[in-house]
């Protein structure tokens, strides 16, 4: 039985990352380049990149064609430019990523570490109207709350 993080290794073999400084690089160098956030809305409005546009995991695959309601024009328009895809983590652009090659976009990379690693970095959060984010905020926002319940040693007990 495959686990998420056995179809996260996998896409991993096929998928490049790159590191949060490296994006700071590209944006600079790039200002035509797309940075994709597969988080839910939710999670986009509390805190994003500048910039970036928002396109949940769950509604990729038709936002990336057209004629669906879902069509986002300006990512089926982004087959050819260089796109960046994060999530939280980094986990759920990994499998994003794979899925936007496959769908034939050229240059597809996930962020390393997420939006977490952008933020550890110190790089610029801002929220669903504009506003800066400070980090302090947005360190308490990317903690982790596995409820012991979600927790592997949960079903043992």
């Amino acid at each position: 039985m495959l686990r998420y993080s056995d179809l996260i290794a996998d896409s991993l073999s096929r998928v490049r990352e790159i590191m949060p400084w490296d994006l700071v690089e590209r944006i600079e160098c790039n200002r035509d380049i797309f940075i994709l956030d597969v988080r839910e809305p939710a999670e986009f409005k509390a805190m994003h990149i500048p910039g970036s546009v928002n396109v949940p995991r769950g509604v990729l695959e038709p936002a990336c064609e057209w004629d669906f309601e879902e069509t986002v024009p300006e990512l089926v328009r982004a087959r050819d430019r260089e796109v960046v895809v994060v999530c939280r983590s980094g986990r759920r652009s990994v499998l994003a990523a794979d899925t936007m090659q496959r769908l034939g976009y050229r240059d597809v990379r996930s962020l390393k570490t997420g939006l977490r690693g952008w933020n550890d970095y110190e790089e610029p959060l801002e929220n669903g109207s504009g506003e800066s984010v400070p980090a302090e905020d947005a360190d308490n926002f990317f903690l982790s709350n596995v409820r012991p319940d979600q927790k592997a040693a949960a079903r043992i007990a």
